[in-house]
């Protein structure tokens, strides 16, 4: 009997226990917890989440490259999508890859047309028999350091930006693997022996390659090139061996620099200052670049920097070899023949055969 008192008991007060629960609780948050949430929110998850509700607001931010935090050593990791990556592959990919087939394949173009329209230029007097040294065994060095290695370099390059396009259809998927990874090791530590040939070369030959008023009147010539009989005056170097040194030290500095920031990632950042001082002049060009936008466009402006000097390069070796009658044994041998060297170089033969004076008279 007493079991179906307090049996009957709780029955009873149950009701009025669940009433007092939900007055304390607040009614209209059990019955309609979403209203609720959302009136104590104002519409927003609780905890800065976005729950299971897209947040387009937070979604454009994280597409924008906001940086969230981590936990991780890599705190670089707290940018979840990086946009950018999507422009440097298009640009990677579409303008610089395609105009770069049409520079390199337009000089070889032009220099096709010009050899067969003006020749291989001859020594119009002929060879003499009488050899002078053109260029002793340090400068060779020098200047066959910097062009096997720039040689490898461009090669090597080239596979990567167009490899895959080209050489693996008919090589392979495996072998160009194993020769894209040995062109990359070859890429990166030739690059340190193309970086002490440029510095070898400016040491040495810096002095004979500051333009002078001569310079001028060799390229309103065309340096002799396009006609007969007509060969300019030039020292050592002239104007067209002025540009190609000048235009391997600068750019070929700048294409070393670019490397190292590609070899050794997020240690060299040159986009930020350089884009801050150009802004002086007013280009209004952004400062604050992320680490990994500054790898991006370092390696386009390897990329572009690189086909511009093949193309160049190309151009140089022509007229180093098959287009001037005599040009190769400069770097050859070290030595050319007299009647070359005064039809292309008049002003150096004569400095080099003025006798000397004695060491009383350098004075007068």
């Amino acid at each position: 009997m007493m079991f179906r008192i307090n049996y009957l008991g709780r029955i009873v007060a149950a009701p009025f226990l669940i009433v007092a629960l939900l007055w304390a609780a607040d009614v209209s948050t059990v019955f309609d917890p979403i209203g609720s949430a959302a009136a104590q929110t104002r519409g927003e998850v609780p905890g800065h989440s976005v729950g299971g509700s897209s947040d387009s607001d937070s979604w454009r931010q994280i597409r924008r490259g906001l940086k969230g935090q981590v936990s991780i050593p890599n705190k670089r990791a707290g940018v979840m999508i990086q946009s950018e990556g999507e422009s440097w592959r298009a640009i990677r990919n579409g303008p610089v890859s395609i105009y770069g087939v049409w520079l390199l394949g337009g000089v070889v173009v032009l220099l096709g047309l010009f050899f067969v329209l003006r020749g291989r230029i001859r020594i119009e007097s002929g060879f003499s028999g009488k050899l002078i040294e053109r260029f002793n065994s340090v400068e060779r060095f020098a200047h066959w350091l910097t062009a096997s290695s720039f040689v490898i370099l461009g090669l090597t390059g080239l596979n990567m930006l167009y490899g895959r396009y080209v050489i693996q259809p008919w090589l392979g998927r495996d072998a160009f693997s194993t020769l894209t990874e040995w062109g990359k090791y070859a890429h990166d530590f030739l690059g340190f022996a193309f970086m002490l040939g440029i510095v070898m070369i400016l040491v040495i030959w810096v002095r004979d390659n500051i333009p002078n008023r001569l310079d001028l009147d060799w390229l309103a010539k065309g340096g002799g090139l396009f006609g007969h009989g007509s060969h300019p005056p030039a020292h050592k170097f002239n104007a067209g061996q002025k540009i190609v040194f000048w235009l391997v030290i600068l750019a070929g500095g700048s294409l070393s620099y670019s490397g190292l920031a590609l070899i050794f990632p997020f240690t060299l950042e040159p986009w930020s200052g350089t884009f801050a001082a150009l802004n002086i002049f007013g280009f209004g060009l952004p400062t604050d670049l992320s680490p990994m936008q500054e790898i991006q466009l370092t390696q386009l402006w390897h990329s572009i920097l690189a086909l511009i000097m093949i193309a160049v390069i190309l151009a140089h070796v022509y007229i180093g070899s098959l287009g001037m009658e005599g040009a190769y044994d400069a770097m050859g041998s070290g030595y050319v023949d007299e009647n070359w060297a005064r039809e292309h170089h008049s002003l150096w033969v004569d400095q080099k055969s003025a006798p000397e004076k004695p060491p009383g008279q350098a004075g007068e």
